[in-house]
């Protein structure tokens, strides 16, 4: 897809998978530093990568995750465009703010809770870990929702969001318990690998509005 788009775009260069684990994480950035115009960095690096850079964009710094990190003479700049990219998708189909619950407390989750929240919606968010939820609404915004009160909240809000990476390479796999979806609404689940979550299979078939993970 990046290829096609560059060709289309009439720029050259190639665009390739660099699998690269936490601990060789400074390693490759030495890389992209000695001769990579940038990168694209996902899960799992999007908030480590942070402390490694040269600098932020404004928005990156807010957010504290970056998903593209472009090479400017030697200093690396990290920024975020899944905040714009998944704002930009909601109101493509007409979703105007209102209330929002978000599953995860990762890159991808603050980017959603950052794009919300400053565009006037009122976010809920919820993650196994509770801490990280907690750490995530001090630093970006947003309110958090216990375990205890998450299927009230799943069933009441008409934005529900899955930034967690349940469902990733799993189709049967779901953030949710068993029969618990909003009673209406739409559900966006960020998850590409499938593009039919179990998540979105079943909010389909309840006859909510959907949007997969290339929306």
């Amino acid at each position: 897809m990046m290829n096609a788009a560059l060709a289309a775009a009439g720029l050259s260069g190639r665009y390739r998978l660099l699998p690269t684990p936490a601990e060789a994480l400074s390693a490759r950035l030495a890389e992209v530093r000695a001769g990579m115009a940038g990168v694209n960095v996902t899960v799992p690096h999007k908030r480590r990568v942070v402390a490694l850079l040269d600098e932020l964009d404004p928005v990156a710094a807010a957010i504290g995750a970056v998903n593209t990190i472009v090479n400017r003479e030697g200093r690396l700049v990290g920024f975020n465009t899944d905040a714009d990219g998944f704002y930009w998708a909601l109101e493509r189909d007409g979703l105007c703010p209102g209330e929002a619950l978000v599953l995860g407390a990762g890159g991808a989750a603050r980017a959603v809770v950052y794009a919300l929240v400053a565009r006037g919606w009122l976010v809920g968010v919820h993650n196994r870990t509770l801490e990280r939820a907690q750490r995530l609404v001090e630093e970006v915004g947003g309110w958090l929702v216990v375990p205890q009160k998450l299927e009230k909240a799943v069933r009441r809000t008409p934005l529900l969001v899955n930034a967690t990476s349940v469902g990733l390479g799993d189709p049967e796999a779901s953030p949710l318990p068993p029969g618990v979806l909003p009673e209406a609404g739409a559900v966006v689940d960020l998850v590409y690998q499938p593009l039919e979550t179990r998540l979105l299979r079943e909010a389909r078939a309840a006859g909510l509005a959907v949007q997969d993970g290339l929306a």
